[in-house]
């Protein structure tokens, strides 16, 4: 099958950890990478920010990426993007024209399904689309802080009704989506993956203290929690800092943001180190900054306890990244955590913004190691039985045959 995908601000081959670089680019490049490893050409389309950037990037044996000329080549802010989105889509349906259409196009994020609209309407292809996340949700959440443009949600709706399938990718996205207007039969739900490979339990427990292991340094308490995401608000940091003094035996450390050498200089550090000077928990509060992706599996394994606590999450790899890991996890209850994390079972899950239930449930799992252990082989356990990028692919592959059935059958006849 010949798959396009269009991810119109996450490149697949971006550096991670900047404001609009994260799960998606993860997303869209291992699901890529195993798409063609199942024996299918993919080719990713994503908006060319830079002037030297060539047209054709190969990423894989069978994944080309593609660098579309939409705005100017440089740097924007994804909320800044839209405008270009027809440009995009003509564009995409002019390449199609010359190079032959795809079997099915996949577009995640909005704007990369206002683009597909574009292109489909003079390039028929059966379209399938990922929101990642939901304008409702961002403006429920955020308020007057919400940067999205005002017509974000009339669009998502818009494409939900327009695509011949939707991938939502965890339950609570569903809901979303049928108070959105969009027809519940037309969705499927196809989890995020991890790499189950990659991200795998070590030869033995977490170090102890003054132990120099892994990226994030030597222990200096004898419990460490970790919380890894962009160093924004929503992402619930302020929340685990507000837990610490409760927790008086243990260090928090932080991986995310800007280079270790920008830290210092980081707005949200600055907020968080001030939050955590009044509360007198300063010294058990480290910030790494960004962290490689190599690194990751050794300072999620230098863990005792991975916390996740964002005020809504539409899906988040971290929860994925430490089950795999074998490594219990913290979480909010909120969007895609209430499916990767099998509370009681995995890790448990508590209220967003809610520092004493935070505070209470680590406390459970930091005094109980065995109990730690226990969740830990259940989350690899399930991380490999529900989350490996092959198990997503497949459903992948599944979910599309619906809405690329009649153009296949058309191909082959």
């Amino acid at each position: 099958m010949r798959i396009a995908m269009v991810s119109e601000h996450a490149s697949p081959l971006a550096v991670l950890g900047g404001v609009d670089a994260g799960g998606q680019n993860v997303h869209v490049a291992a699901l890529a990478t195993a798409l063609a490893e199942d024996g299918h050409e993919v080719e990713v389309y994503t908006r060319r920010d830079r002037a030297d950037l060539p047209e054709r990037v190969p990423m894989h044996e069978r994944v080309t990426v593609v660098h579309v000329p939409a705005g100017p080549p440089e740097p924007l802010p994804k909320d800044e993007l839209a405008p270009f989105m027809p440009a995009f889509g003509r564009w995409l349906a002019r390449t199609w024209t010359l190079r032959g259409r795809p079997d099915v196009v996949h577009s995640h994020f909005w704007m990369s399904g206002l683009a597909v609209l574009e292109a489909v309407r003079t390039v028929p292809v059966p379209a399938v689309h990922t929101y990642h996340a939901l304008g409702t949700v961002k403006r429920r959440h955020q308020g007057a802080a919400d940067t999205s443009p005002p017509t974000r949600i009339r669009d998502e709706r818009r494409i939900g009704r327009a695509v011949d399938l939707v991938v939502a990718t965890c339950r609570d996205e569903v809901s979303e989506l049928r108070r959105l207007g969009v027809p519940e039969s037309s969705v499927r739900v196809v989890p995020c993956g991890v790499d189950v490979e990659r991200f795998a339990p070590g030869d033995g427990d977490p170090p102890r203290v003054g132990d120099r292991h892994g990226p994030a340094g030597p222990r200096r308490l004898p419990h460490r929690l970790l919380s890894v995401g962009r160093l924004v608000p929503r992402k619930g940091i302020a929340t685990v800092v507000e837990a610490l003094p409760a927790l008086p035996s243990t260090e928090l450390v932080v991986a995310g943001g800007p280079a270790a050498d920008e830290v210092d200089g980081d707005p949200e550090v600055r907020r968080l180190r001030t939050l955590a000077a009044r509360l007198g928990v300063a010294d058990r509060v480290r910030f790494l900054g960004s962290v490689a992706r190599e690194s990751m599996p050794a300072l999620i394994r230098d863990a005792d306890v991975v916390v996740a606590t964002p005020w809504y999450e539409p899906f988040g790899i971290v929860p994925l990244e430490a089950a795999a890991c074998g490594r219990p996890l913290v979480g909010s209850a909120v969007g895609g955590l209430l499916d990767s994390v099998a509370d009681g079972e995995t890790g448990l899950l508590v209220p967003p913004r809610d520092p004493d239930a935070l505070a209470g449930a680590l406390g459970e799992l930091l005094r109980d190691p065995e109990r730690r252990r226990r969740f830990g082989v259940a989350a690899r356990r399930r991380a490999l039985d529900r989350y490996s990028w092959a198990t997503v692919a497949a459903g992948t592959l599944a979910a599309y045959e619906p809405a690329t059935y009649p153009a296949l059958k058309e191909a082959t006849a």
